[in-house]
């Protein structure tokens, strides 16, 4: 197991976003800490996806900021994973040495460290396969992979299980645990309750833009404070 992130806590400070003069994100304020999974859940369209690509640096705030400790530059410390994985038209291993090709690693290395990353996800015996001949499920774990062999303190996961079987899923649960114990900290968007159980250390209730709740777990699935919550635990709150 690695040290915890020297990058974490990450702190948002009244955090907004807007597109096209409508505001998808307003005043968000949240610190996210080293540790097990923090799960961002929500109704569709609550705003999950747009405050992980803002973590991520992807998006530029309309307002706020995010503020990452350490002093280091967030952006040679972290990995993305998204919905719909979008590969190289080259080979599965090729793939996975990529992103280690552009941080600068050698050749060697980052052969080594792809060839890790694939066993990690069980694609080692397809390395020389066209990567875009695989399954959905089998594309996600080579994503997986990819970002894997970055050694991220942290990894932002963008519903990496909506379009996947249950089998593929579970599959990539597995692969996420065992990152997360090795230390990497995972921070991933879900409307899958019964996933957020399975997976989070603490949950993050966006509504509209806004965060209802952040909170252990535990105590969430045990009963939310915020009636809002309440009511999206129970499947009431769809919007």
């Amino acid at each position: 197991m690695r040290a915890p992130a020297t990058i974490l806590p990450v702190t948002t400070e009244a955090l907004g976003f807007a597109r096209n003069g409508i505001d998808i994100l307003r005043d968000v304020a949240l610190t996210i800490h080293a540790g097990p999974p923090t799960l961002i859940i929500g109704p569709n369209g609550a705003g999950k996806s747009v405050l992980l690509r803002l973590l991520h640096g992807l998006l530029t705030p309309s307002a706020g900021r995010v503020v990452w400790s350490g002093g280091a530059d967030p952006r040679q410390h972290q990995a993305m994973v998204f919905q719909r994985p979008v590969l190289l038209r080259r080979s599965v291993l090729a793939n996975a040495e990529y992103p280690l090709a552009l941080a600068g690693v050698a050749r060697a290395a980052r052969t080594a460290r792809a060839g890790a990353a694939l066993a990690l996800v069980g694609l080692a015996p397809m390395a020389g396969r066209p990567a875009r001949r695989l399954s959905g499920g089998e594309q996600q774990r080579l994503a997986l992979a990819r970002a894997a062999a970055l050694n991220p303190d942290i990894l932002f996961l963008d519903e990496p299980c909506a379009s996947l079987d249950p089998a593929a899923t579970r599959a990539v649960e597995e692969i996420v645990t065992t990152l997360s114990a090795r230390g990497t900290k995972i921070v991933m968007t879900t409307h899958d309750l019964a996933q957020a159980r399975r997976l989070a250390g603490d949950v993050v209730v966006l509504h509209r833009g806004h965060v209802l709740e952040h909170t252990p777990a535990s105590a969430f699935f045990a009963g939310p404070s915020n009636p809002q919550a309440a009511a999206f635990l129970r499947g009431e709150l769809v919007w």
